[in-house]
């Protein structure tokens, strides 16, 4: 018996899966929208898959989760290949946020399948992480924090440690959550290269991104006035949305954005689907978010 060469090696496992029409639309094209997923079509009589198949699995477990690799055998997933329009194999295809962003037929060499990651600003995944706030009696929830006491206490601990870039990040995220844009905004500018793919400089530009666009927008009386006398006044809903997000009441912000999506999803280029993933970026309530992703991707796929 041939051994299957296309086998994943033990440390690749946790980053890579196999894909099918049973589990795509939730492991692929939901997962991505917070994980690039790489789709590598291949055939177990196909040669340069053999080839390509360990050079991508050797990748996913280098870049330690910045992206995962769906693996879908086209014999067995004929439907799903056609689907894609693949020709040819070894295929594999980008897809992040839901969409395809971009693909590449053949047995590309590691350097260059490294090239079609960074091309996509997609790099190995850094080992940061932010500091828990410790609880000692596990039945009792630690208070949250406010921006402001969470400003004082991470600028106190940068005059121990001036240098230390991530407490900067956390600085710069709780100054853009107190509105303090200004500031938060020169330290995304001034962010060292290594932290340009955390999760919390992504949910820093998210944060300035959608308080940008909130920038003159009317009052929320005056945008309810709107929506009343015209519910597709979506321009309406989208300030509304925001101002409901970013002044705390995340589950209305996220409604309004919804119902732009419903009523009609490529209103202002697909601005509805932009606001609600930059919004889960920014939103803390898992529970929210992962009900808001669902009906967002029923009302896409």
């Amino acid at each position: 018996m041939t051994p299957d060469t296309h086998a994943k090696t033990p440390a690749a496992k946790a980053y890579v899966f196999e894909a099918g029409q049973a589990n795509f639309e939730n492991e692929v094209l939901q997962a991505s929208l917070d994980t690039p997923i790489l789709v590598d079509f291949w055939a177990t009589w196909c040669g340069p898959c053999k080839t390509l198949g360990p050079i991508l699995e050797k990748l996913a477990d280098d870049y330690a989760g910045a992206f995962k690799l769906a693996k879908v055998d086209c014999d067995k997933e004929q439907q799903l290949a056609g689907m894609f329009g693949v020709r040819s194999i070894p295929t594999v295809v980008l897809i992040k946020d839901g969409q395809i962003l971009d693909a590449f037929a053949g047995a590309l060499p590691e350097s260059q399948v490294r090239e079609f990651l960074t091309r996509h600003n997609i790099q190995p995944a850094t080992k940061i992480e932010t500091p828990a706030t410790q609880v000692d009696d596990d039945s009792v929830p630690a208070p949250r924090e406010t921006p402001q006491a969470a400003i004082a206490r991470l600028q106190q601990a940068l005059t121990a440690t001036p240098d230390d870039s991530g407490l900067k990040l956390d600085l710069a995220l709780a100054q853009a959550r107190a509105g303090d844009l200004a500031a938060a905004k020169t330290a995304l500018e001034n962010l060292p290269g290594e932290l340009e793919t955390d999760d919390r400089a992504k949910s820093l530009r998210a944060h300035i991104d959608l308080a940008d666009a909130l920038a003159g927008a009317p009052a929320s009386g005056e945008l309810l006035a709107r929506i009343e006398r015209d519910p597709k006044d979506f321009a309406a809903r989208d300030a509304l949305g925001l101002r409901l997000l970013l002044g705390g009441d995340a589950n209305g912000g996220l409604d309004q954005f919804l119902a732009i999506l419903q009523a009609d999803r490529g209103w202002n280029e697909g601005l509805a689907r932009k606001r609600l993933l930059d919004a889960f970026r920014i939103v803390d309530d898992e529970a929210l978010v992962a009900a808001a992703r669902r009906k967002m991707s029923s009302l896409l796929f």
